[in-house]
């Protein structure tokens, strides 16, 4: 199952049900690329585990910085998806090795932090062209 994308440019903090629909699509791609919950977390920044499964049941508002992580991933996903066509090359992307970033997964890159999660998807636009 695709995950839903976030609508681009969409102006202000998403509504709880569109934070809701974000977190299930982050699901779904977490679920592709075989994240665990930790690496989930580092994705969105580290909130609570308690406050990621509050969200992820009942939305809510999420702060800025989990909503523009969010759109960088699923993002991400959808430009994997448009560069790889096959569904599992799609998603094991993520964990192979990677000349760009010295060698090592594109995932490990993200889970550095914020600037490490948009130099992978500005990576993938470049190469998207």
């Amino acid at each position: 199952m695709a995950p839903p994308a976030q609508p681009e440019g969409s102006p202000g903090p998403l509504s709880p049900t569109d934070a809701k629909i974000a977190l299930e699509g982050f699901a779904a791609i977490a679920t592709a690329w075989g994240l665990n919950i930790e690496e989930q977390l580092a994705l969105l920044g580290s909130p609570p585990r308690s406050t990621y499964f509050k969200w992820r049941k009942d939305g809510g508002t999420l702060p800025r910085d989990t909503e523009e992580r969010l759109s960088h991933i699923l993002n991400i996903y959808r430009v994997l998806q448009i560069l790889l066509p096959n569904a599992e090359d799609a998603d094991h992307w993520m964990r192979k090795p990677n000349k760009h970033f010295g060698g090592k997964p594109a995932l490990e890159r993200a889970l550095g932090g914020f600037s490490d999660l948009i130099e992978v998807r500005r990576y993938l636009d470049a190469q998207r062209g």
